[in-house]
């Protein structure tokens, strides 16, 4: 048995290719399935399955497109409603695939229909085992279980404590574990850790889901743990319940100069990808800050901050246009506008410019009036552990509903890293709203002489 891994960290999320070196089952495929298609090209394998774990609320799927391009038998749990055909499949159901045995365990918890498989090479006496458990038990933590209802999600936190322990009693303690979340995504819950690889053993012996031995403090602990998630999540599942087609990954032409300009005049989302500072120092008036490139924060925030189902143009050098429409593909947001070049003299070259001030934390130092505000866009747990004093928390993922709650004085904005401070100054700059962006480490502030608590 050997197992790829397809790594998705703009979501962190993961996909696996498992084959005996002729068929394979892929497990939780993302939108683009290309990736997939050329990890079976490279291996020499045939795709006959393809298996959910459970119907995603992060992404949307690639498996429906997946199976059928292929030909493979799409394995979903019974119980889902969905409005494809698929095989169905059941707890305690065991598969084969080429030598593969893949075992069928109900593992609810992150939803109320999870599953997980559990997969042995038969060629081999007792092994290799490899454990694929989607949004069930992950590095150190569990999937979160608050994206179902949040009347359910006490009796989901419930439900994943014992589901991890069934897990790890339907395996062997050598066996491999490959979660599909953890890496980062915001299906994860409570300490994951950042390691690369584990075990079925080693999770049993530090995980927190399998140390505590009191169910309800794990889930009073679960519980308080449950933070924000993006607001394109409510959209995920009931689209990969009624199924999905193909991702369009190809770069549009150009709108026109004169189309691009309407769109900015009517207030609709135009997306500038170039780096913060460049967008700062000048930018088409009414369009807003969406670094590429930055890090893995682009398809969350952009899907968790732009309201959903709204017309949307990207702004950018050929390369990043391509590679975020193939972001925003991933979480449904299907074949935006682009207008294409390094600087808005190519995109718009009559339309008006703006821009604002930005510095780091001596120009706060500096440059702050009594009456000026420092707004923070960090997280509430981030600004609760610390924050500046007298600073204001709006999340940035609420900004756009809460601007008129802000006072007409100068702002002053920051996160973590700058990169959410970019989207927020953007949005206020777009409002009309006089915004210094402070383009600098939360982490340092302290060290700059500003007054934390």
């Amino acid at each position: 048995m050997d197992v790829v891994v397809i790594e998705t960290p703009q979501l962190g999320d993961r996909s696996y290719l498992v084959h005996d070196g002729t068929v394979a089952v892929v497990i939780d495929p993302q939108r683009d399935i290309d990736r997939v298609e050329k990890a079976a090209r490279e291996a020499g394998v045939r795709i006959t399955h393809v298996a959910e774990t459970h119907l995603h609320n992060d992404y949307v799927t690639g498996g429906l497109v997946l199976a059928e391009k292929h030909g493979a038998a799409y394995l979903v749990n019974a119980a889902d409603e969905v409005s494809f055909v698929r095989v169905p499949v059941t707890d305690g159901q065991v598969l084969h695939v080429g030598r593969l045995r893949v075992s069928v365990v109900a593992t609810p918890g992150h939803t109320h229909t999870h599953l997980s498989y559990v997969v042995r090479d038969d060629t081999h006496d007792g092994g290799p085992e490899a454990v694929f458990s989607g949004g069930s038990l992950l590095y150190g933590s569990v999937g979160r279980t608050d994206l179902v209802s949040p009347h359910d999600t006490a009796k989901l936190a419930h439900d994943q404590y014992s589901s991890v322990r069934r897990l790890v009693d339907s395996a062997h303690p050598d066996a491999a574990l490959y979660p599909t979340h953890g890496f980062g995504s915001f299906c994860s819950i409570g300490p994951a850790s950042h390691q690369e690889s584990s075990t079925i053993g080693e999770q049993a012996e530090s995980n927190h889901a399998l140390t505590d031995s009191n169910e309800d403090h794990f889930v009073a602990q679960l519980l308080e743990n449950i933070t924000a998630y993006p607001a394109y999540y409510a959209h995920m599942s009931p689209l990969n319940a009624a199924g999905v087609g193909p991702a369009d990954l190809d770069v549009p032409d150009s709108v026109d100069p004169e189309e691009l300009d309407r769109r900015l005049t009517a207030g609709e989302w135009v997306v500038d990808l170039r780096h913060r500072v460049a967008f700062a120092d000048s930018h088409l008036h009414g369009s807003v800050s969406f670094e590429y490139g930055k890090g893995d924060n682009f398809t969350s925030y952009l899907g968790w901050v732009i309201p959903w189902n709204q017309p949307l143009t990207l702004l950018g050098p050929h390369g990043e246009v391509h590679k975020a429409i193939r972001d925003l593909a991933r979480i449904g947001i299907d074949n935006p506008d682009a207008a294409v070049g390094p600087q808005p003299g190519e995109w718009a070259p009559e339309s008006p410019r703006a821009s604002y001030p930005h510095g780091d934390w001596t120009a706060l130092l500096k440059g702050r009036e009594p009456e000026d505000m420092v707004l923070d866009v960090r997280r509430p747990g981030e600004f609760k552990t610390s924050h500046i004093k007298g600073a204001l928390n709006v999340p940035v993922y609420e900004l756009l509903a809460r601007i008129s709650e802000l006072p007409d004085d100068r702002i002053w904005v920051h996160c973590a890293t700058g990169y959410r401070a970019s989207v927020a100054a953007s949005l206020l700059d777009r409002a009309g709203r006089d915004v210094v962006l402070i383009n600098a480490r939360f982490k340092d502030a302290a060290g700059a002489g500003i007054e934390t608590t």
